[in-house]
């Protein structure tokens, strides 16, 4: 077989198992041209979610038939495992909620809903593609698929100059993101003479320790987690999170805050954990001047957290409190990482599939809020209790979950997060590993703090208004299902326990 006729083969093989992605990047497609063909249509806003919805059903039907054996797809551009296919399946639960809590939220018009729904078809596209990116060059197109729709998608309120001025500041911080990344991967490109990253492991053990060598691999390293940082939103590459998150479309803010995000995690385990894995942290240590990594994610973790949860105390909208304390999550997830462990990957799975439900939870109910009030001010909250009692017990459902206390889905993510770094305690670096959890258990109590004024105003503060709080039935019936998800699956965490750990399978080359 000569090669031409192998690499057809091969490409047609790898289609096979790229029917998800082909179903998005083709939906998308029909999306824009249905809105189009709809565009007189009187219901045209519910045309559409009902065709973004059937666009995530199919995609979810050939989610369900993926197989458990890794596999690389398209030469080793792709990879099609377990633990990509978690990922995704997060990414498409957060791509159809979104869809249902954009339907009847304001922030849409019927007339600009069709364009919306495709761009974040388009999305989710992306963050596939991230989740299973084993390839230089994946990596840097699935980041930027996101992160130019995203950029449109933030100031997509025509004739809000907040959204414009947050559209702008993530372009500006995404492009400066994106050259520091790229320039990275020249220098891993020239170093290590390819782009795939499960081959990394092998070629950085057989680089000369010498000075030069160290120091071009430890910029090409740090550069190119700079495009992950950004995505994750962790210290330093934070910026532009409370811009974008207070001046974007609510239910867009919404989605923004976990599937990128969780994406994100998914694309730094494969590298940390998957690529530059066990095998290879020592040689590395040794090629990059004896600088331990897991140390390294393990700092980042520390200041992430930290600085998220300080800068959300004085915030008086909850919109920027709750992309502060979305930096402080993602330095909890980082936790994870630091461990370099199987329960540690595994820690942080269950961790973003935790914040999935309730961030997406607490948004919603910041959106009832605000298509009444028209601010998502923290004093608009006031007497809450009285005037909504149902968005009112569900929001404090999910302040609970986020600081990470019982009975919640965010506590035992939370804990099993602890339990992989108390693992390493009694082994190398154990002493850091111990500092590491004494500052995120004391980044908990900082975010009760900011949390419990929330409660004070729903709960404590006399309502400025005695006018009830109306919103829709399937509102109502959201805010209900992430609230009990996030007690009962508190309580009943096996199932999720058992899907993470078959998840974690990953392709190593």
């Amino acid at each position: 077989m000569d090669i031409q006729t192998y690499l057809v083969a091969e490409n047609v093989r790898s289609a096979g198992w790229f029917r998800p992605e082909l179903v998005l990047t083709f939906g998308a497609l029909a999306l824009f041209l249905l809105d189009i063909a709809w565009r007189r249509s009187a219901d045209r806003g519910g045309r559409m979610l009902v065709a973004a919805l059937t666009v995530f059903g199919i995609v979810a039907l050939f989610l369900a038939a993926q197989p458990t054996t890794p596999q690389s797809l398209f030469n080793g551009m792709v990879a099609n495992d377990a633990f990509a296919v978690f990922f995704k399946w997060l990414a498409l639960a957060g791509g159809a909620l979104t869809v249902l809590i954009a339907g009847p939220s304001r922030a849409y018009p019927a007339a600009r809903a069709g364009t919306f729904y495709a761009l974040l078809v388009a999305i989710v596209l992306g963050l596939f593609l991230m989740a299973s990116a084993t390839d230089l060059l994946m990596i840097y197109m699935s980041i930027e698929l996101v992160s130019m729709v995203s950029y449109a998608l933030a100031g997509y309120s025509k004739g809000d100059r907040k959204a414009a001025e947050a559209a702008l500041k993530y372009v500006i911080y995404g492009g400066v993101a994106s050259g520091a990344m790229v320039f990275g991967m020249s220098y891993l490109y020239g170093l290590l003479q390819t782009t795939d990253i499960t081959q990394f492991a092998d070629r950085i053990a057989a680089l000369p320790a010498t000075w030069p060598y160290r120091l071009a691999l430890l910029v090409g390293v740090v550069l190119t987690a700079s495009g992950v940082g950004y995505k994750i939103s962790a210290v330093p590459w934070h910026m532009w999170t409370p811009d974008v998150y207070e001046g974007a479309p609510t239910p867009f803010t919404a989605f923004l805050s976990v599937g990128p995000k969780a994406a994100g995690m998914a694309l730094a385990a494969r590298l940390f954990y998957g690529s530059l894995d066990v095998r290879s942290f020592s040689s590395m240590a040794t090629a990059v001047g004896n600088l331990p990594w897991p140390a390294v994610v393990g700092v980042l973790s520390a200041v992430t957290m930290t600085v998220g949860n300080l800068t959300a105390l004085p915030q008086t909208n909850l919109k920027r409190l709750l992309a502060y304390s979305s930096i402080a999550h993602a330095g909890y997830a980082l936790m994870g990482l630091a461990a370099n462990s199987f329960i540690g990957t595994q820690a942080v799975m269950l961790y973003m599939l935790a914040y999935l439900v309730m961030n997406l939870g607490a948004f919603l109910a910041v959106i009832v809020v605000e298509r009444i009030t028209g601010s998502p001010s923290i004093f608009e909250f006031r007497g809450l209790g009285a005037r909504a009692p149902l968005a009112a017990l569900s929001f404090a459902i999910f302040l609970f979950a986020l600081t990470g206390l019982p009975p919640s889905i965010g506590f035992t993510g939370k804990y099993y997060l602890f339990v992989a770094v108390m693992e390493r305690v009694n082994g190398p670096g154990g002493f850091w590993y111990a500092v590491l959890a004494v500052v995120a258990a004391l980044n908990t109590a900082v975010s009760l703090y900011y949390y419990a004024r929330i409660l004070r105003a729903m709960f404590l503060d006399a309502p400025y208004s005695e006018t009830k709080v109306t919103y829709p039935i399937s509102y109502k019936l959201m805010l209900s299902g992430f609230a009990g998800a996030t007690v009962l699956f508190g309580i009943w965490v096996t199932p999720l326990m058992d899907w993470t750990r078959v998840s974690m399978v990953l392709f190593r080359g």
